[in-house]
């Protein structure tokens, strides 16, 4: 017995040791992720303290889900601390090297030998020369060693190139570039694209090429860094595609992340479909910080005027056939139009069909059309045609963004594509040829305002802001809105990547004539908010709306300038997912409108951290004192609703998109109390201001206008 105690004595001392090891290494990287260099500096200091066996035990918290992004952060920091010290490298890079062997899983062996290639320092050669040889982690290898930049890490590169696999020697000859490339000088004060003389929708087309030919996960992964470089939408559609690989969607979603989080621009049921199926696919070092910034981005990224898809990759849901001209089918009736459409769908099957996600004109029939009608548009779509081929893209129903191969002298084709080739009175043809071998993809971002186009192929200009005629009739200007056409002309032309985004026309709102006549003026005409005050700086103005800015004060309240008694005021409003807000009417300037004014609620119903809502706090009660009727009358979110408040005395009457959620008199819906059983002074206020009341959400409002009763 005494034996035996005596061995559980021996062997908790033992282990005081090994607890005091772990106890030092988890109070280091306890300050971590921080928000001020100076809170973690101390922490910093005592890593390079550590012991072989800290080290060892540091790197085996890597290996652990639940514990690895603390210690992710720490060793970030450290990393860079060292790097900015040549005496410190070596004993970071030193470190590292020997508590490799602790990595057992596939992140942190990632992690470490990422950061064995930032510490900079030849003391981490041999781990990875050793990983060089390992398909798994050859690519992460090679980066480090190009990321070192030394002679010996160099020299280690070109050896392994040598006996390199046919799969490996291209993973490894481009580190070896990367380590090679020297930057070229700035001359003046025009910098240098080292990267490439290309343009970003060139290399956005190469990229592409390179993925397509890739024969390994190393090379396709590579063609996705590349294109989370380019800084266009068409990178981020790109990359999206690949969120259902297995291999390569971890990476995927850290590439459309980074790129949706430094371009707002980048919107719409396109991209808002890729960023949610990214977010719960982020993982890594920087996992925390990313999906909570790409949670908010998302909560308020703007649904209007935002890129969508024109073509599936699947099937032709969107297109039809063609049916006449714009003015003939003008002439038409419904009916007579339903007829002929059928009949074109009927007798063009099989001209335009869907292969290996391309869409293809097999070079007989007529011109593919969308269904919908576009008025001003931002496009872009992929082309190639073959040797002598001729197509182009109708606007609005007309012709045409020429395509064509450019040997064909005897047509003028030596002009190149891109231009407005039935124009007459306007130049027809581009600035500059700068088409792509026939074979070859092309690439055009159309841009069309009013009756002006603009035309890059490849990224080269080559109409600017040119006038398109109306080809169908000479004395009319080109039509408002109408269909994009791909126009068949007889040979072979294939498409992908064609989506586009609606534009803002950025004129001012008006009244519709009716409401004219029935006294209703404009209180916000969606190019000013002159006609309100109060925290001005909390609401942004953008495409012809007012967006509540939920970081500037939480939006706060915006207010008429002018005071309203009795009225009727109409406006228009779009939710995001759980959103809050409301509209104070009869209000002062100061106090919460709710109580010394009133509030008509504005509020994401169905959101589930509403689910215990009070039947006053339901969108459009009035809040605390009438409960608003109950059903599905809000559009879903990201579409626009139209509301109208009624008030004339103590007689209040609230309709939702057509429907009626409050008709009451305030006086006798109070008789004993209010619903919240607070006091409501504002009930008595026969005048006051009308505003938005910004409860830290954003919501989105356009279209004001009022009439005094």
């Amino acid at each position: 017995m005494k034996k035996y105690f005596a061995q559980i004595i021996g062997s908790l001392l033992l282990s005081l040791p090994l607890l005091a090891q772990q106890a030092k290494v988890e109070s280091a990287i306890r300050v971590f992720p921080y928000e001020q260099k100076e809170t973690a500096q101390d922490a910093i200091n005592s890593m390079y303290t550590w012991a072989k066996s800290d080290w060892s035990h540091f790197v085996g918290l890597l290996n652990d889900d639940s514990l690895k992004l603390k210690a992710s952060y720490a060793l970030a920091a450290f990393v860079n601390n060292a790097s900015l010290d040549p005496s410190h490298k070596k004993q970071a890079a030193t470190a590292l090297s020997k508590a490799y062997k602790a990595a057992t899983t596939p992140y942190a062996k990632e992690i470490v030998i990422k950061y064995l290639g930032l510490a900079g320092d030849d003391a981490a050669i041999k781990v990875l020369n050793t990983l060089l040889k390992q398909d798994a982690y050859v690519g992460s290898a090679a980066r480090a060693l190009a990321t070192m930049r030394s002679e010996k890490s160099i020299a280690v590169l070109d050896r392994a190139l040598k006996n390199a696999t046919s799969s490996s020697a291209p993973t490894i000859s481009a580190a070896i570039a990367h380590a090679k490339m020297v930057l070229p000088k700035i001359e003046g004060s025009k910098e240098i694209n080292f990267t490439s003389s290309k343009t970003y929708a060139q290399q956005l087309l190469d990229v592409q090429v390179e993925v397509e030919k890739s024969t390994n996960y190393l090379q396709q992964k590579n063609g996705l860094f590349k294109a989370g470089r380019i800084p266009l939408i068409g990178s981020l559609l790109f990359v999206g595609g690949f969120l259902q690989d297995s291999l390569l969607k971890t990476e995927a979603a850290l590439i459309v992340t980074r790129l949706a989080l430094s371009n707002s621009e980048l919107k719409g049921p396109a991209v808002r479909n890729i960023l949610e199926a990214a977010l719960p696919l982020i993982d890594g070092e920087d996992s925390l910080i990313l999906s909570t910034s790409l949670a908010k981005h998302l909560k308020k990224m703007p649904y209007d005027y935002g890129y969508e898809f024109l073509f599936n990759k699947e099937n032709l849901v969107g297109w039809k056939a063609l049916v006449k001209n714009p003015i003939e089918r003008n002439k038409m009736s419904d009916a007579e139009l339903q007829i002929l459409q059928k009949n074109a769908d009927e007798k063009t099957k099989g001209d335009w069909v869907v292969k290996d996600g391309l869409l293809v004109f097999t070079g007989h029939g007529d011109n593919l059309v969308t269904e919908k009608k576009y008025g001003d548009i931002e496009l872009f779509v992929d082309w190639k045609i073959t040797e002598k081929g001729d197509a182009g893209i109708y606007l609005r129903g007309t012709p045409q963004v020429q395509i064509w191969d450019t040997s064909r002298r005897e047509v003028g084709a030596q002009v190149g594509s891109g231009g407005l080739y039935n124009n007459r009175k306007n130049k027809s043809t581009p600035l500059v040829v700068a088409d792509n071998k026939i074979g070859e993809w092309n690439t055009f971002h159309i841009v069309m305002r009013g009756e002006k186009v603009t035309v890059y192929l490849n990224g080269i200009l080559v109409t600017d802001n040119i006038t398109l005629e109306n080809y169908w009739d000479k004395a009319l200007p080109i039509f408002t809105k109408e269909q994009i056409e791909l126009q068949a002309h007889g040979t072979y032309v294939a498409y992908r990547n064609i989506y586009l985004r609606e534009l803002p026309t950025g004129s001012a709102a008006t009244l519709s004539e009716e409401e004219s006549k029935q006294g209703f003026v404009t209180l916000f005409d969606g190019t000013n908010i002159n006609q309100w005050t109060g925290n001005t700086a909390g609401y942004t103005l953008r495409d012809g709306y007012i967006e509540v800015n939920p970081e500037a004060r939480g939006g706060g309240n915006l207010y008429t300038k002018e005071e309203f008694s009795d009225f009727v005021y109409r406006f228009e409003f779009q939710l995001t997912p759980g959103a809050n807000n409301g509209i104070g009417i009869r209000a002062p300037l100061e106090g919460d409108a709710a109580y010394v004014g009133m509030e008509i609620q504005v509020l994401d119903n169905d959101a589930p951290m509403y689910k215990n809502l009070q039947p006053y706090q339901f969108h459009g009660s009035v809040y605390g004192v009438v409960p608003a009727k109950r059903g599905d009358f809000a559009k879903p979110t990201g579409q626009w609703n139209q509301e109208e408040i009624e008030i004339k005395g103590s007689k209040i009457k609230v309709t939702l998109n057509g429907n009626v959620l409050v008709e009451s008199d305030l006086k006798e819906a109070t008789k004993n109390g209010t619903l919240d059983h607070n006091q409501h002074p504002g009930l008595n206020r026969t005048t006051g201001h009308i505003g938005f009341l910004g409860h830290g959400d954003v919501v989105r409002f356009k279209n004001m206008r009022i009439k005094k009763l």
